[in-house]
């Protein structure tokens, strides 16, 4: 339908939510093109979007219908209605009312239904489904992204993200829901069960079980933000209780939708450490914590001769798996059959590490749905150590199968008190790696492009260097992987091998000198992702390297739009 279809279809709708017919009447051609040209698409993240009226939007009616398609795509599951689904959400707006809206719908349908009481992290989430035994899960989350957003993830029995195989069979059972405003939702809570403390409890529990060393001196402070997200819940708690000293920012401590009291949800982001460093110089901590909203991602600041250094995702996973190898092999435990996970964007040090100690190493395209699905893969037959991507998030024990910014909190705290009982601190622990595996810089470009002519430039952008030779100044081309088109290309000899990864639209180089880049469509926000690796002798040469190679990268993007 075209988008002026779909909008008479609201326009017409007499039960309209108020709230959504106001907004609908106060916008003008352009806006409202923009919020009907389309229905909001899953994607790495599953369906995420600005709130609003619309079919391309996020809000009451498209949460329903997607709910329902995920409903008809699990009703053909084995037990699937006893079996029941887990629903959580996190402090944005419409967030709770959506994980109701949800609960109803499938209520309606027959399913039993796992409700948490409040907004819960969404690795919980994936506890819960995998501990309570559950068919699938969905949270309510938007994850780092702006306020104006919201979100909508879809876990399968596994406590794991739908793989796009399976996404797209959901995808298809949503498409074939032709008429938003005929979703029903049952008039009564008789089949939803409110999950709250106990679930908590056996979550908290699990989690603590990845403590290596309980005994290591924790003399030292820690400042604590959730970014007024679902960390909040019980993380300084269960911090507090293994012997810390934690210092919540207390302004960031409450479940403020408009995000307030940060100047940005996204631990990715320095300015969202404002407050925490301030803080930590008043009351002299050592480490800032900080996890996103929805708390599956962890980001840190550690004081360093005097400042405050934020570490990236892929040296906060480095610093976390090297501590874990070696704790390992100081205690003489085996690394025989131990796996560690990352992907295609993420730092190279972990593998370097890895391989030194005959750890298995598997890579699979951005998102954790693809690392639990080989955590899965390994079971019996291999153990699970760590797996890790680039944007802050990790996890160390695979009773949850998504990102734990809780596991992380711990083993991070765990390593800086370890370490600290040697004089060093992370970042010289970092520096350490540096030196004995050679130094390693990453980076990325997020490259906004919003809208229908965004989208149209992304696609431009992405078929250009899927179908044209490029030139980097200083480098060889060495190969050129398409996700997309399944094909590994020799640049040399210009021979083609099949790609072993899904498909997806994702685009890597390899360079000479140990150097990489990758571009890749975000599959939750309206930009263009190019991240890139450099490696070298110094510090020194790595970020001048790096700088170049993005300028030249860049510098292709940039005549194209």
């Amino acid at each position: 339908m075209s988008y002026l279809d779909n909008l008479n279809i609201w326009k017409n709708y007499e039960n309209l939510d108020p709230t959504l017919k106001a907004e609908l009447d106060s916008l003008n051609e352009k806006e409202l093109e923009d919020a009907f040209y389309t229905d909001l698409e899953f994607g790495t993240g599953g369906l995420r979007g600005v709130l609003g009226v619309g079919t391309n939007r996020m809000n009451i009616y498209t949460v329903r219908r997607a709910t329902l398609g995920f409903a008809r795509y699990l009703i053909n599951k084995k037990d699937a209605r006893t079996k029941g689904v887990c629903i959580s959400h996190d402090n944005r707006h419409m967030s709770k009312e959506f994980a109701l809206s949800s609960a109803k719908v499938l209520a309606n349908l027959g399913f039993k239904v796992y409700l948490f009481e409040d907004l819960r992290p969404t690795p919980e989430l994936s506890f819960a489904v995998r501990y309570l035994k559950a068919i699938g899960g969905i949270m309510i989350t938007a994850s780092h992204n702006p306020k104006e957003y919201n979100g909508y993830k879809i876990y399968d029995e596994e406590g794991c993200q739908l793989l796009p195989s399976e996404a797209n069979l959901v995808i298809k059972e949503i498409e074939a829901i032709t008429d938003i405003f005929s979703v029903v939702e049952a008039d009564s809570m008789d089949n939803i069960t409110i999950l709250g403390k106990e679930l908590d409890e056996a979550y908290v529990n699990d989690i603590k079980t990845i403590v290596r060393n309980p005994n290591c001196k924790k003399d030292f402070k820690i400042t604590y933000t959730p970014l007024h997200g679902t960390g909040q819940v019980f993380f300084p708690n269960v911090l507090k209780n293994l012997g810390y000293d934690v210092y919540p920012v207390l302004k960031q401590m409450t479940k403020d939708p408009d995000f307030s009291g940060v100047k940005t949800s996204n631990p990715e982001n320095k300015e969202a450490y404002d407050e925490s460093i301030e803080y930590a110089k008043e009351i002299g901590a050592s480490l800032c914590l900080a996890t996103d909203p929805d708390a599956d991602r962890l980001g840190v600041a550690v004081l360093h001769n005097g400042e405050y250094v934020l570490l990236t995702g892929n040296q906060s996973a480095t610093v976390l798996f090297n501590y874990i190898v070696n704790d390992k092999l100081n205690k003489k435990e085996s690394l025989e059959n131990n796996y560690l996970f990352t992907t295609v964007v993420s730092s190279s040090l972990p593998a370097l590490i890895a391989k030194k100690h005959g750890i298995k190493v598997e890579t699979t395209l951005t998102g954790f749905k693809y690392i639990g699905a080989k955590a899965k893969e390994i079971e019996g037959s291999g153990h699970y150590l760590f797996g890790f991507e680039e944007s802050y998030g990790c996890l160390i024990k695979d009773s949850v199968r998504d990102k734990d910014s809780l596991q992380a909190c711990i083993m991070l705290c765990e390593a800086a008190a370890y370490y600290y009982e040697q004089g060093k601190d992370l970042v010289d622990v970092l520096d350490d790696i540096y030196n004995e595996y050679g130094y390693t810089v990453e980076d990325i470009s997020n490259i906004g492009l919003k809208g229908i002519e965004g989208k149209k430039k992304i696609e431009l952008i992405m078929n250009h260097f899927r179908n044209n030779d490029i030139s980097i100044d200083g480098y060889d081309i060495l190969i050129k992987e398409d996700m997309k088109l399944g094909t590994i290309l020799d640049m040399k000899t210009k021979t083609v091998t099949k790609n072993p990864l899904e498909t997806s639209n994702v685009i890597k180089y390899h360079l000479s000198n140990n150097t990489w880049f990758v571009l890749r469509p975000s599959g939750t926000e309206p930009k263009l992702k190019v991240y890139y690796g450099v490696s070298g002798d110094s510090k020194e040469s790595v970020y001048e390297a790096l700088a170049d190679l993005k300028d030249q990268v860049l510098a292709i993007i940039n005549k194209l739009i």
